[in-house]
């Protein structure tokens, strides 16, 4: 920005001296002297406010002993005007508490201060309006213009808040497992018929019977974990293990095959996994047993490293405790079988006509996601709010519900969502939109409270911090927060922080061409002192929006470029 040579005290040394106050013509005569000026020119708002700083230097046996001046800087607008406050200064014997200024050594000056922007300022005239006295004597003068208009383009900044959706976890293919088990005789692999009917079994058999029935169901493959007990010995427990997990599989291959399910590749389908000797589930058992001395029994079989003397150890054990060979070691001498498969769910047609017709079958994720499947608003909010009543425990229906009504621009309907949402539970998403909605009602200290609750809800979060940040003048924070996001505010506010280079290369990857956003091409390139792009920018933001030609005739940031439009 220019600064503009400012004789702040030229015109208080002129009107003393035309009042004939004595010692104000010498302070007159010499008033270049002062060298004051005044920053920014012109004014800018930052944060609803705009500020003025004004510096120079009383030179050495300037300030008159005996003069007092007080100087108030006025922004006169149409329809108003809005006062600083006033700064006062006076010689060494003068009376009074304001700044002393030394008449043989003189003194710098510095005046800063803001006042709240108001609509009308950005055509306005800045002036100094003083009063003066030297003992009795007093003056007023004529408001001296020290300043014209103020740059405003901290006002552009756009509202596209980042709401957020609560996202679905909507899987089309979902895998389970199907579990049973077949216990053994001692040192046998061979399966009895006997487990075939026990109740795990069966429902095994009824499973794939059921399988086979239905295409929606898979069985992706098999895997059998088997093991002796450890009373055997280790090498034969091994093969023993080997054994029955083959058993095992072969019973369940013998089962699909009934079923006319036959996998491509039986070897890989078909997990062996063979354990050995089941130490440890034979110390769970016993832990879990009625058994008195069960502490005492596991603390004397823990004392032996050698396997084969404590294989020998339980065995004389089990002859004295009848519960542990009748009860324990036979339920360690088994196969678990797990059976593997996949169900896939509805297909989108499916889903899109049961979230409708019948959604009180569908679950909260095949809900949600079903309401992706629609390119209405009405539709979606719909589907949302029938998940909201389906499974009113979960939150995301009522704030997706809320999501779909601020798109409609209901914005009293999608708060009250958001807080319903919120009251099921305290989550960022719904956080992160009341959030917005809060920036949008005016409270900016309540959004940003919200927004850093929010924070684990995803960069949108990072992103309306920034646009709060543009408002209250924090630019460097803005840009911070908004980077990595191609937008219209991000180019803004690096404007603001004084990188045009940074916003100009922000609105190239933007792919805007909105008005607006041609609009603030034309601001970079007038800071960039580029004549030929700010005329083609302003040509195409006017042609889509005639509104704006007027506000570039007033914008200050075109005030060197004026006479070369055309428009």
């Amino acid at each position: 920005m220019k600064s503009t040579a400012l004789n702040v005290f030229s015109f208080i040394a002129i009107a003393l001296f035309l009042s004939a106050c004595g010692g104000l013509g010498k302070m007159e005569k010499e008033i270049e002297t002062l060298n004051a000026k005044a920053e920014p020119e012109p004014l800018i708002v930052r944060g609803d406010s705009v500020k003025v700083t004004i510096t120079g230097k009383f030179p050495e046996k300037y300030f008159h002993k005996k003069v007092v001046v007080e100087a108030t800087p006025v922004l006169v607008y149409d329809g108003g005007e809005a006062a600083y406050p006033m700064q006062g200064f006076q010689g060494e014997d003068a009376a009074g508490n304001y700044e002393v200024i030394p008449f043989e050594s003189g003194k710098s000056f510095s005046y800063e201060e803001k006042v709240a922007f108001t609509e009308g300022m950005e055509q306005s005239t800045l002036e100094l309006r003083i009063s003066g006295n030297k003992g009795s004597k007093e003056a007023t003068f004529d408001p001296l213009p020290v300043g014209t208009g103020v740059i405003t383009t901290p006002y552009l900044v756009e509202s596209d808040d980042k709401f957020l959706i609560g996202k679905d976890n909507f899987q089309r293919v979902l895998s389970y497992t199907k579990e049973a088990v077949i216990n053994f005789a001692y040192n046998s692999s061979a399966v009895r018929s006997a487990e075939l009917r026990d109740e795990d079994f069966k429902a095994m058999k009824e499973f794939i019977e059921f399988a086979a029935e239905k295409d929606s169901i898979s069985i992706t493959g098999t895997a059998v974990e088997a093991y002796a007990s450890p009373e055997g010995e280790i090498s034969l427990n091994e093969n023993l293990a080997q054994e029955r997990a083959e058993a095992a599989n072969a019973t369940i291959e013998r089962e699909m095959k009934r079923e006319k399910l036959e996998p491509e590749n039986p070897e890989q389908f078909f997990k062996n996994m063979p354990k050995g000797e089941d130490w440890e589930g034979f110390k769970e058992l016993m832990q879990a047993s009625d058994i008195e001395d069960k502490e005492l029994i596991l603390s004397v079989l823990s004392m032996y490293s050698d396997k084969n003397k404590r294989e020998q150890e339980i065995k004389n054990i089990a002859k004295t405790y009848k519960v542990i060979e009748k009860e324990i070691l036979p339920s360690l001498r088994r196969s678990q079988i797990t059976v593997n498969y996949d169900v896939e769910g509805y297909t989108d047609e499916e889903l899109i006509d049961l979230s409708k017709s019948n959604p009180d079958i569908l679950t909260v994720e095949e809900l949600l996601f079903a309401a992706t499947l629609f390119d209405d608003l009405n539709d979606q909010l719909e589907v949302y709010q029938n998940a909201e009543r389906v499974h009113a425990n979960d939150w995301r229906g009522a704030n997706n519900a809320g999501y779909c009504l601020m798109m409609q621009n209901k914005m009293n309907d999608a708060k009250s969502q958001f807080e319903k949402a919120l009251s099921i539970e305290r989550n960022p998403v719904s956080l992160n939109n009341l959030g917005c909605i809060a920036r949008l009602e005016g409270d900016r200290k309540k959004a940003m409270e919200l927004f850093a609750e929010a924070m684990s809800a995803g960069p949108e979060v990072k992103y309306n911090k920034g646009i709060v940040q543009i408002q209250v003048g924090d630019y460097s924070s803005a840009v911070s927060n908004m980077s990595g996001m191609n937008t219209f505010n991000l180019a803004l506010a690096k404007v603001l922080n004084g990188d045009t280079s940074g916003a100009k290369t922000v609105m190239q990857n933007s792919g805007d061409e909105s008005a607006e956003a041609h609009y603030l091409r034309a601001i970079i390139a007038a800071r960039m002192n580029s004549s030929a792009d700010v005329l083609s920018n302003l040509e195409k933001a006017i042609s889509k929006n005639g509104a704006l030609k007027e506000k570039a005739m007033k914008d200050l940031e075109f005030r060197d470029f004026k006479d070369q439009f055309n428009f």
